[in-house]
């Protein structure tokens, strides 16, 4: 491929070694460098495994680091343009590593539950070996009855439940057949005597064929594995892992838990992996909650539920007796999707951090520039399917280079960054890559996401979109590119071969935050300072957002139906709404607003509604007023106490009831001071008459 090192070595101020057939050849250079101590960045992943083990085996070597620039950027027709994306991925490989997360621990003793057919789940437990902890649950199909001998104790009924996680699954079943499996010694001698052939090789009775002769019960005297009289109980019992051989998983959720296998054909690769795991084993812990930003629930009302809603692994549930969200953090997979749709950062992904990935970001798009690159496109996918379909759009340019009408490859402008989970980046990251000087965002999808994924992605895209576009910034910025699960090269490679769009002028110079809203906050000062829009129509006030996944909007009032009880105060979990402790008044700052709706759904008149949109004038980071009502005055002591509408709306909703009338009507319109006084002299009153 064609190499610059003259470019890149001035877009990264390090004088690099160019070699041409380092992965063998060579391999004598590359021990040398090992041997300096220094930190070492080999731009070639093909031989990472060989160049680790060389390095592992000398006395004193560097850490090292892989970066593919040959599929990505060298096997492409426009390789002799793609030295600017070079350097901007060899300064990213350059970068040290994040700080370390922590992580959830899991413990398994080896404890094994197989589920299925008889026969099957008789033949994994013999493949899995006899010093494996096995127990078999047997489920209706066309078995053979499994082994005669039993290895391993075997179950039945009907399951009830299976829930949890590598080395806490809990299944609860009806035992609901007279036939007792692990009693029965499959002697066959019940099949045989049953006059109505309702008992098959699965050792079970159907009971609707039964016809109550109780032949079975006078042959299995010895084994007593049958009783007719036995009541159906539910039973529980705990396991470290689970293979499911049917065809339907236990587990409703797109991510299926740790420690469970859904097994349709048998995989010895995969049950050797079940037995290994046996001890603790470590995963990171993929996110951070900050319950005070939470936007779900407040005074029992559901606001926003986006994150338990896109949750594909089922860890993320309603906690209505704390008033939040709760986050399973041994059932989350790391997806990543509820940071991403998370409005006010509550919740953030954590592997890598956000200001850490900030960087990422940053030193690719400033390095790109330095270099001499124009109109970048970032090209944002997941480790590995992503990665995979990427190399094979670039194996399949460079073996059809000749061909005029061949792949094109990935182009010179398109810089492909890595997540751990494609769903894991969302608004913020998009926005500041624009800030940082990309002119596009693509995301590239490859059919392993759950399908609500691909829904909440393109939900953020169009905001994003429609804000850049409501700006005045030409083109396409946002794209989603779903490749599905054939993840074909040439899909891949026409849908990489589009016209720029419209970038900013001046790339930021931020550092991101882990604070979602300030990150927010700094991306739109610096399009707002660059907006074409504005520049040319200074009196823009606004721009309309798409209701689905906007962080940004106003609050709508209805003052003819607003009472000013000011209950949406309590319910604001951003602290957009506020009152005035002078005056009967309703503020209300657009800046803090997430459009959660928990304000909407608190009003007890239905008076407030969203509205949602990014207002481009200064009153946006100021309290504006809302409501107002004239104070309601109580009668005794003339010290306002409420408004005159709510007062009197309540006055006339009571006065037809019987505990409300003559001098109880009066107290409604006193004060709390005054209306304890006057009962306590009515109460003395009356004491005195009676006297």
């Amino acid at each position: 491929m064609p190499l610059s090192v003259t470019t890149l070595s001035a877009a990264l101020d390090e004088k690099l070694t160019p070699h041409s057939a380092l992965c063998r050849r060579e391999a004598g250079e590359f021990l040398k460098a090992a041997q300096s101590g220094q930190e070492l960045v080999v731009a070639c992943t093909q031989e990472a495994r060989l160049f680790t083990e060389l390095a592992a085996e000398q006395p004193k070597s560097a850490p090292i680091r892989f970066v593919n620039i040959r599929e990505t950027g060298g096997w492409s027709r426009e390789a002799g343009k793609a030295g600017a994306k070079m350097a901007a991925l060899l300064a990213m490989a350059h970068l040290p590593e994040p700080e370390p997360v922590s992580t959830v621990t899991y413990k398994s003793s080896g404890r094994i539950l197989v589920i299925g057919p008889l026969d099957r789940a008789d033949a994994v437990a013999r493949l899995l070996g006899e010093d494996a902890d096995i127990t078999v649950f047997g489920t209706h199909g066309p078995e053979q009855g499994g082994e005669q001998a039993r290895a391993h104790p075997a179950l039945r009924g009907s399951i009830v439940s299976l829930t949890g996680y590598l080395g806490a699954f809990e299944l609860k079943w009806q035992q609901n057949n007279p036939i007792d499996l692990d009693l029965c010694t499959r002697c066959n001698a019940c099949v045989a005597a049953c006059p109505s052939q309702a008992i098959g090789l699965d050792y079970q009775i159907d009971l609707n064929k039964c016809d109550s002769s109780r032949q079975c019960l006078k042959v299995c005297t010895a084994a007593g594995a049958i009783d007719f009289q036995r009541t159906a109980s539910e039973q529980s019992e705990n396991f470290d892992l689970v293979i499911d051989l049917r065809e339907q998983a236990a587990f409703e959720q797109h991510a299926l838990p740790q420690g469970y296998f859904l097994l349709r054909d048998l995989d010895a690769a995969v049950l050797l992996r079940v037995k290994d795991m046996v001890g603790e084993f470590e995963k990171p812990k993929f996110f951070n909650y900050k319950s005070k930003l939470c936007a779900h629930s407040r005074n029992d009302k559901i606001g926003c539920r986006a994150c338990v809603d896109v949750c594909s692994a089922a860890a993320i549930s309603s906690d209505h007796r704390h008033q939040q969200i709760k986050v399973n953090p041994n059932l989350c997979v790391g997806c990543g999707a509820c940071s991403t749709v998370c409005p006010t950062g509550a919740l953030s992904f954590a592997y890598p951090r956000v200001p850490d990935f900030g960087v990422r970001l940053k030193t690719v798009l400033a390095t790109y520039t330095r270099a001499g690159g124009k109109d970048a496109a970032i090209l944002f996918h997941s480790q590995e399917a992503g990665q995979r379909a990427i190399n094979a759009l670039g194996r399949a340019a460079q073996l059809g280079k000749k061909d005029k009408n061949g792949l094109q490859g990935v182009p010179a402008r398109v810089i492909p960054m890595s997540l751990w989970h494609t769903a894991s980046a969302g608004l913020d990251l998009w926005l500041s890559a624009f800030a940082y000087g990309a002119n596009q965002v693509w995301v590239l999808m490859t059919g392993e996401e759950a399908p609500q994924y691909r829904k909440a992605l393109q939900a953020q895209m169009d905001v994003a979109q429609a804000l850049l576009a409501g700006l005045g910034f030409s083109g396409q910025h946002f794209r989603v590119i779903d490749l599905g699960m054939e993840a074909d090269p040439a899909t891949l490679d026409k849908a990489l071969q589009v016209a720029p769009a419209q970038g900013v002028g001046r790339s930021a110079g931020f550092a991101l935050q882990a604070d979602k809203r300030v990150t927010l906050e700094l991306v739109l000062e610096h399009v707002l300072a660059q907006s074409p829009a504005l520049a040319s129509q200074p009196a823009l006030s606004a721009i309309s957002l798409p209701a689905a996944g906007s962080p940004w909007g106003a609050l709508v009032i209805d003052k003819n139906a607003c009472t000013l009880c000011l209950s949406c105060i309590n319910a604001c979990p951003a602290s957009a709404l506020s009152d005035n402790e002078a005056a009967p008044q309703l503020k209300f700052l657009e800046k803090n607003c997430v459009q959660c709706g928990l304000c909407v759904s608190t009003c007890p008149e239905k008076a407030l509604s969203l509205q949602p949109r990014l207002n481009l004038t200064a009153q946006r980071k100021e309290a504006v007023l809302l409501n107002e009502m004239q104070p309601y005055a109580c009668i005794r002591c003339g010290k306002p106490f409420g408004t005159l509408k709510a007062i009197e709306a309540m006055l006339g909703k009571l006065a037809g009831h019987a505990m409300f009338q003559g001098p109880a009507l009066d107290r409604l319109k006193m004060c709390g001071d005054c209306r304890v006084i006057d009962i306590h002299s009515a109460t003395n009153e009356t004491k005195i008459t009676d006297l």
